[in-house]
């Protein structure tokens, strides 16, 4: 690919880590054999990798990065439980995945460190290009045997949001070092967090991976006020932030000061949401805009404002290189362009409780109909919230779990409604979605951004287009950065 690339080391484009598999090692690597930050989504890895290898595994991609693992001992066994030759049969249950707890020794870490390493590990393969995980503070179980799979695969960007990731820095040290590391997790009525404790010693069973390298990380925010903070001190500064705007696919902050929806139910967003970018710049640490920066001119305009350049997540979304089911994909596209697309920014239904965009698909868990005959369990867990028993010990729940079952935990009926279980959905989304008794298989829930001009420049007949293409249409911007009068 012939795109301008500029003189700094960083990139001016980082790919956004969308989803529950939409960022696939397919699509980061795509992106980063161009010079470009590929990024991989870092949630939900260890269901990824599992039902991969009971849907047969095919090209063998999964096998091959298993067998790369230092540890054989630990990858062989996963192989050999969850792989089977040709798939699953049609209708047939996908395994479970083993639900991660507080535990030091709870059996889901390993299986996530495994998962972390496959996907950074297959993203990597054959090329020099740079690659980055994403993760969510909110799912803070699994951030640290996460983050060290992805560490063992040489990662060289790790990027957090949706929360506060103060810790990340610190942890991002010590696992490089193979040292204990701790994290704080909030406990509902508990004052002080719950530590976690990770040691890497026990994965690695003796085995020397060999030196490993600290990524850069980058802390995903929406205004400079938490940039501000994280970069008070060494323990918590990060190596630069994505200034995320509310436009955002996925999650986003929900506004400053009271909640106010419009006639549409979404939040209403004010000039003190608007992120100032010289506070920004004046913080010393690169940074890059997120959120509607799909275009030449958005580039340009960043670059313009002193960032180092763009994330762009929903020009890839929908590249074929993307995870999202193909169907979805492509009537996400049409609708689109035949003007009939809704993305709602719904207040309530991620269980993280920030807004979550959701684009109104029949048979979607955006379709009414669809939501309301959906049977509620919470069989993955990753979002559930910790909270102190009466026994005294650490108990989990989630606003999108059966309602009794929340209630019945200390939650409130308040609490549960419009949640919709974003684990199992998003993980349909991508075609993987778990098959339940009476041939019922669970619906999608599809988030995008709320900016998707971009479709009639960069396939205004609603063709396939690839990842490269979305990165030389958007790089047009430094071409006409080079140009502009000095």
């Amino acid at each position: 690919m012939n795109a301008p690339r500029t003189t700094s080391e960083l990139p001016w484009l980082i790919q956004g880590g969308m989803g529950v598999g939409v960022s696939g090692w397919r699509l980061a690597r795509t992106v980063a054999r161009t010079g470009q930050l590929g990024v991989v989504s870092g949630t939900a890895l260890d269901t990824l990798l599992i039902r991969g290898l009971q849907s047969g595994d095919p090209g063998g991609h999964l096998r091959r990065a298993l067998a790369a693992f230092p540890v054989p001992e630990l990858a062989g066994p996963i192989r050999d439980r969850y792989f089977v030759e040709g798939g699953i049969r049609e209708g047939e249950r996908f395994a479970a995945t083993p639900l991660m707890t507080a535990a030091e020794t709870c059996p889901s870490r390993p299986l996530t460190v495994v998962a972390n390493f496959c996907e950074v590990w297959l993203a990597k393969e054959g090329h020099g290009g740079p690659v980055g995980v994403n993760y969510l503070e909110k799912v803070q179980l699994a951030t640290l045997p996460a983050m060290f799979g992805a560490i063992l695969a040489g990662v060289d960007y790790v990027l957090v949001g949706a929360g506060i990731p103060a810790g990340i820095p610190r942890i991002a040290r010590g696992l490089a070092r193979r040292e204990p590391v701790l994290a704080r997790v909030d406990v509902d009525g508990d004052d002080q967090p719950h530590e976690l404790r990770f040691d890497p010693a026990p994965v690695l069973r003796g085995a020397d991976p060999g030196p490993l390298r600290r990524p850069r990380v980058l802390a995903i925010v929406s205004l400079p006020a938490l940039a501000a903070y994280l970069n008070r001190d060494e323990e918590t500064r990060p190596d630069g932030f994505v200034v995320e705007g509310h436009s955002a696919g996925g999650h986003s902050a929900p506004p400053r000061g009271p909640l106010r929806l419009d006639e549409h139910g979404d939040p209403v967003y004010g000039p003190r949401d608007t992120p100032d970018f010289a506070r920004m710049a004046a913080l010393g640490l690169p940074f890059w805009i997120a959120g509607g920066q799909c275009g030449p001119e958005q580039v340009r305009r960043a670059r313009a404002l002193g960032a180092a350049g763009v994330q762009v997540g929903s020009v890839f979304a929908l590249c074929k290189e993307s995870g999202l089911e193909e169907g979805l994909r492509r009537e996400l596209i049409e609708r689109e362009l035949a003007g009939e697309l809704t993305v709602r920014n719904d207040p309530a239904a991620s269980p993280t409780s920030f807004p979550f965009k959701v684009a109104d698909l029949p048979g979607t868990l955006a379709d009414a109909g669809t939501n309301a005959v959906r049977t509620r369990v919470c069989d993955l867990g990753y979002l559930r919230t910790l909270y102190r028993t009466d026994g005294g010990t650490i108990g989990y729940r989630c606003p999108a779990e059966p309602p009794a079952a929340h209630v019945r935990k200390g939650g409130t009926l308040e609490e549960t409604e419009g949640r919709q279980c974003l684990c199992n959905g998003l993980l349909a989304a991508v075609g993987l979605g778990q098959r339940r008794p009476r041939g019922v298989v669970e619906p999608p829930v599809v988030t995008i951004g709320q900016d998707l001009g971009f479709l009639r420049h960069i396939a205004p007949d609603g063709g396939e287009y690839s990842a490269e293409a979305g990165v030389r249409w958007l790089s047009a911007g430094l071409v006409e950065e080079a140009s502009a009068p000095v």
